[in-house]
């Protein structure tokens, strides 16, 4: 025998790991996706039949994980955006005290507040990043501003997360 395998394994059969069912496929690849997808392409993702991954993402749309339009042939589904960033704060305000979290959302006014100074405006979608002449202006710019997005994000983030660690895991007090 060769050393080549005649039979080699799909890049399918080597991505998931046995046991994985169908439903943990088919949330795995609908976390992934990052536009609307067709359900028959989520299904040849997931190494699953088109029906089953139908029924799948019908009870993920159910469940608020995924986000569905079924007016659209074939009906599309994308991941549900809020449910990350629920699960995200959820995860926050598991690991760090009330306290934690605070000092934390400190900082990040204070990186906030730089860059509102940095850039003579309180948002950064009105920064224009290509009104300087060299490239690594521009570069360094379009770093600055994401950046400044990634705070403003984690900022919100965080008071979620204070939220929930304040109320016993409720986004209300009880």
């Amino acid at each position: 025998m060769t050393e080549f395998d005649p039979a080699p394994e799909s890049d399918t059969q080597r991505r998931w790991q046995t046991g994985t069912d169908t439903f943990d496929r088919v949330y795995d690849v609908v976390l992934g996706v990052t536009s609307p997808t067709a359900y028959t392409e989520i299904a040849e993702l997931a190494d699953c039949s088109p029906n089953a991954a139908k029924k799948h993402l019908d009870r993920l749309t159910e469940m608020g994980i995924a986000r569905a339009n079924r007016e659209s042939r074939p009906a599309t589904y994308e991941r549900n955006e809020g449910y990350l960033e629920w699960q995200d704060a959820s995860r926050i305000a598991t690991e760090l005290s009330v306290e934690a979290i605070i000092d934390r959302v400190e900082a990040l006014e204070a990186q906030r507040t730089e860059y509102e100074a940095r850039f003579e405006t309180r948002d950064p979608a009105t920064v224009s990043v290509f009104d300087q002449g060299d490239h690594e202006t521009i570069h360094e710019r379009m770093t600055a501003v994401s950046e400044w997005q990634g705070v403003i994000r984690d900022i919100q983030l965080y008071e979620l997360a204070r939220q929930l660690s304040q109320n016993d895991g409720h986004l209300l007090p009880a």
